[in-house]
């Protein structure tokens, strides 16, 4: 378990981010179009998991449209937005922001566990706590930050340079 705070109060997260230099685990999570996609549907690219509660929150929108603005050059990079919000709400929010980013949802999937972001209590427990993890092309993961106060941005600049 990992503590993280909300607007000062902690609150305890299920298990831990996967080690540096190990195997990613594997995820089935939902596309827009409620199709499913997996680390396959990357494959030989690095990818930048970015990880949040919702969408509908500042902070959050805020890192995906700062993530899609900083990585868009990037060659061979894809930034993956994965939270628990249902994928009809993931698909508005790209049309009303005019941003074509790959959103995924963890709403049917183990991801928030098996990846130890899973806020075990207090009034958001069950959405995913803000963490950032940067994975190579065969799925080694490189990078891992998880955000102490789930109200601020990741450090972009930090997962950008190790690309």
């Amino acid at each position: 378990m990992t503590t993280v705070t909300f607007l000062g109060t902690p609150f305890k997260t299920v298990g831990a981010l996967p080690k540096i230099n190990s195997l990613a685990p594997d995820f089935a999570l939902v596309r827009k179009d409620l199709s499913e996609a997996n680390l396959q549907n990357f494959a030989g690219k690095k990818k930048i998991l970015n990880i949040f509660p919702s969408l509908d929150t500042k902070t959050c929108a805020l890192s995906v449209k700062q993530f899609y603005h900083k990585a868009a050059n990037l060659k061979d990079v894809v930034v993956i937005n994965i939270s628990m919000d249902l994928p009809f709400a993931q698909a508005r929010f790209c049309t009303q922001e005019s941003v074509n980013v790959e959103v995924l949802s963890a709403f049917r999937s183990s991801f928030p566990i098996d990846y130890g972001v899973q806020i075990a209590e207090g009034p958001i427990r069950g959405l995913c706590s803000r963490a950032v993890v940067l994975l190579d092309e065969n799925n080694k993961v490189l990078y891992t930050e998880q955000v102490q106060e789930i109200s601020h941005e990741p450090n972009y600049d930090k997962v950008l340079a190790l690309v």
